[in-house]
């Protein structure tokens, strides 16, 4: 697995540099190493950052003063064990995903990050998005997909009898949300006995 990986990773890097991103130059977007994420994750992978660039430092004020890094000098991509059984074309798809949070002002899913989804999308035929569709993945790569998810809590509204679930809760939940439909309040039932799967 780990070796498809790297080969995976070093195609995506490839097709980087034909399109003039040279995601290994460290001095531009940081040393970058890539391998199979250790725990078993819902999510498809993820890119954590180390070492923020001070230079690239941008500080907000909303009620608070909030400071962002918007480079980094370490990024450590992560790509889950699932991912590795679908397709080349997903997996790759996953890796570009993650190659794209190592440029400058690409570790959010805003503007940038989009613009050169759009750019790696329209050359090589890719679905880089903010989220991916498990369902669709693993139905075009021939592979039976079984999720179920374990709620622990049902929800119900007191006055439209709307019902939802739940595998944690705030404590105060009751007391600080109401329904969308009616405004009602909430009615907490604990399932854990029984454990109702989606």
């Amino acid at each position: 697995m780990e070796q498809k990986l790297n080969k995976l990773y070093l195609d995506c890097i490839d097709e980087l540099n034909k399109i003039g991103i040279d995601i290994l130059d460290e001095k531009q977007y940081g040393k970058i190493t890539i391998s199979i994420a250790k725990r078993n994750n819902k999510r498809y992978g993820c890119c954590k950052q180390e070492e923020p660039d001070k230079n690239y430092k941008v500080i907000s004020k909303i009620r608070r003063k909030y400071v962002r890094y918007e480079k980094f000098k370490k990024h450590n991509i992560e790509i889950s064990k699932w991912v590795l059984e679908l397709d080349d074309n997903i997996i790759k798809n996953t890796i570009m995903h993650e190659l794209i949070h190592c440029i400058p002002y690409c570790n959010n899913h805003g503007a940038e990050f989009k613009k050169y989804a759009n750019i790696i999308n329209s050359n090589y035929g890719y679905d880089v998005s903010r989220v991916g569709n498990k369902k669709k993945d693993f139905e075009q790569s021939n592979v039976e997909y079984k999720e179920t998810i374990k709620y622990n809590y049902k929800i119900i509204c007191k006055d439209c009898k709307q019902e939802f679930y739940r595998q944690r809760l705030n404590k105060n939940f009751t007391r600080r949300y109401r329904c969308a439909k009616c405004g009602g309040r909430f009615e907490v039932i604990g399932v854990s006995d029984e454990n109702i799967c989606k």
